[in-house]
C-alpha cells in the first residue's frame, strides 16, 4: 500500500491569495478584467481564471488601453505604470502584496533621503523580474540590480551603498552578498544593508526539506516560470534526490512508483492547492493499478 501525503505548508502565500481573491471578486461584478502580467506564475491557475474572464496582457498592450479596468498583481508595479493608468482613465485594482508595497516605500524613502551624488541604491534580486522592476522604479530607474556575486562589478565599491533585497530571494544568498561587500568595499565609505526578505516565503525552505526527506519519492508541483518554485525544488532535490518537478498530473511517470511506499506532494508559493489535490488523485489511481 502506497501512502500519499500532501504538504500542508505548500501552496499560495498570502500575497498570491490576496491577488486571486481580488480578481475573483472583480470578476463576480463583471465577467471581464485585464491583468498586467500573469497573476501568478502557474499556467494551470492562469488558465482557470482566464476561463472566468481574466485577460492577461503585457506592458506593450497596456500602453494602448483606455477607459477600462486592470488588476496589478502581487509583484507590484513602478510609479510610471500608475501614472499611465491615470492618464488613460484606467481603473486600477491594486493587488500588490503588502510586503512588497512596504519595501517599495522603504526604497523610495531611501532614494529621497540619501544624496544621489554620494549614494547608490543596490537591490539583490533577479534582473527583469516583475517585483524588481517595481522596486527599481522607486528610484527613477537608477538602482543597481545585483543577481549574483559576480554582478558586483556594476557597483562602485568606493561609494556609499544602501542595499535591499527582493522579497523572495534566499537569506543565505543575501548574507553572502553582504559579507562579500563588507570585504571588498572601501573602508572609508558607508554600507547600509536591510534584510527585506519575506519570512513567509523563506521559512518554507526548512519546512520543505523536512517534508521531502521523509518520503521515498517527492513530486514538486510548480509552474515553469516560477522562480520560487525552482528554488524550493532545488531544496527538495538536495535532501531527496528522488524528487521530481511537475506542472500537471499528466507529467507523472507511473513507473516511478514501483517499489515506493511513501509519496510526498509539495509545491511553490505560486502553486494552487487544487492542483496539488489533482496530482494526489492521479497518484492514487496509479497506485491502485500498481498494487493490483
Amino acid at each position: 500500500m502506497i501512502k500519499i501525503e500532501m504538504d500542508s505548508g505548500s501552496g499560495f502565500c498570502f500575497g498570491v491569495v490576496n491577488a486571486i481573491t481580488k480578481a475573483e471578486q472583480e470578476l463576480d461584478k463583471d465577467d471581464s478584467l485585464f491583468c498586467l502580467g500573469d497573476i501568478v506564475h502557474n499556467g494551470s491557475e492562469v488558465e482557470r481564471l482566464s476561463k472566468r474572464g481574466l485577460r492577461t496582457i503585457e506592458h506593450e498592450e497596456f500602453s494602448k488601453l483606455k477607459n477600462t479596468r486592470i488588476l496589478f498583481r502581487a509583484h507590484g508595479e513602478p510609479p510610471a505604470t500608475y501614472l499611465a493608468a491615470k492618464a488613460n482613465n484606467i481603473q486600477v485594482i491594486d493587488a500588490t502584496c503588502p510586503v512588497v508595497l512596504k519595501l517599495q516605500q522603504r526604497i523610495k524613502n531611501a532614494y529621497e533621503t540619501h544624496p544621489k551624488e554620494d549614494w547608490q541604491i543596490v537591490i539583490y534580486g533577479k534582473i527583469g523580474h516583475a517585483e524588481v522592476n517595481g522596486l527599481v522604479g522607486q528610484t527613477e530607474n537608477s538602482a543597481i540590480v545585483v543577481e549574483h556575486i559576480e554582478d558586483l562589478d556594476r557597483v562602485d565599491l568606493n561609494k556609499n551603498i544602501c542595499l535591499f533585497s527582493q522579497t523572495t530571494k534566499s537569506i543565505a544568498g543575501f548574507n553572502k552578498l553582504v559579507e562579500t561587500i563588507k570585504k571588498k568595499i572601501n573602508p572609508s565609505v558607508s554600507f547600509e544593508f536591510y534584510d527585506t526578505i519575506c519570512r513567509q516565503v523563506s521559512n518554507r525552505i526548512p519546512n520543505i526539506r523536512t517534508f521531502a526527506v521523509r518520503h521515498d519519492i517527492v513530486f514538486f508541483v510548480s509552474g515553469k516560470k516560477s522562480s520560487n518554485g525552482k528554488a524550493l525544488f532545488d531544496e527538495c532535490k538536495a535532501v531527496n534526490p528522488n524528487s521530481h518537478l511537475i506542472s500537471t498530473p499528466e507529467d507523472i511517470t507511473p513507473s516511478l512508483l514501483k517499489g515506493v511506499t511513501t509519496v510526498g506532494i509539495c509545491g511553490a508559493t505560486s502553486t494552487p492547492k487544487w492542483l496539488m489535490e489533482e496530482v494526489a488523485k492521479e497518484l492514487e489511481k496509479i497506485a491502485s493499478v500498481t498494487n493490483d
